[in-house]
């Protein structure tokens, strides 16, 4: 009886030692998240092989494993920069990002875990410094913002694409300037948009007296083309067509109407 105790000692032990091997070894990736692994008796970071996906892992005790998320990824940025005529202007802009998949050793080796700070938020603030600088408040209020849009995701991602970052859209959310420069663009666009609405009332009365002149010119023509075509023989015919309708009215008697060719008149009437 006094043996079992210290046989069942060392298991306990060796147990204990077990789980705890057992604990350090285990790894779980989450959904949306993969794992760079790092060896510490070998290369250290492994760049050579696909990151560790989701799901259970046991790994060597003494290696580590490094979490990242690998959904895309959202970031606000506030932003003051200069415009081309050096006014400061505010840009509200998020950014969609994911690291690169495959290159997510390489990207724990050159940048690590704070790779945001390190790199995607300079660059998107360069990037936008850079496009804002080339317009003015101006182009910044009115439909060009789509296009500043743009061109500061292909800056941005230019410089994204060496860091195993993929930049998957900039958005441009508001852009607010100074009060003055505001109700000074706004007074401007009603009277450009005032004269727009006047001439196009002159260019509508314009049209109208147009087409009023050549109806009038056209009936004007068509007049002096009946007329011309108006001889006295098709005088006479309508005439004597026109009197042997009246003719033969009830109320008719009788009706001289010139003569013939022979000199005498030609009579029409009913008995």
């Amino acid at each position: 009886m006094e043996k079992l105790p210290k046989v069942g000692l060392p298991i306990l032990i060796g147990i204990i030692i077990l789980v705890i091997v057992i604990a350090k070894s285990a790894v779980t990736i989450d959904s949306g998240e993969a794992g760079v692994l790092f060896k510490t008796f070998g290369e250290g970071v492994v760049t050579d092989e696909p990151p560790m996906g989701e799901g259970f892992h046991i790994v060597a005790p003494w290696n580590k494993v490094y979490i990242y998320e690998v959904r895309q990824q959202e970031l606000f940025e506030k932003m003051k920069v200069l415009s081309s005529n050096g006014l400061e202007i505010q840009i509200d802009a998020s950014a969609w990002y994911e690291p690169v998949y495959d290159q997510l050793g390489n990207l724990h080796q050159s940048l690590g875990q704070g790779y945001l700070q390190r790199v995607i938020q300079p660059a998107i603030r360069s990037a936008a410094r850079s496009v804002i600088g080339r317009y003015t408040p101006d182009d910044l209020y009115s439909t060009k913002r789509d296009a500043i849009q743009v061109e500061i995701f292909e800056e941005t991602k230019k410089i994204l694409d060496k860091q195993y970052v993929q930049l998957n859209e900039v958005l441009v959310r508001d852009v607010t300037l100074p009060p003055t420069i505001k109700e000074a663009i706004e007074r401007k666009l009603k009277q450009e948009q005032a004269s727009l609405e006047y001439e196009f009332r002159l260019v509508t009365a314009e049209k109208e007296a147009e087409k009023v002149i050549i109806e009038a010119k056209g009936k004007a023509d068509a007049n002096r083309i009946l007329s011309a075509s108006l001889t006295d023989k098709i005088l006479q015919d309508k005439g004597i067509e026109a009197t042997v309708k009246l003719s033969e009215s009830e109320n008719s008697k009788v009706i001289v109407i010139g003569s013939g060719d022979s000199g005498m008149p030609i009579i029409l009437g009913n008995q």
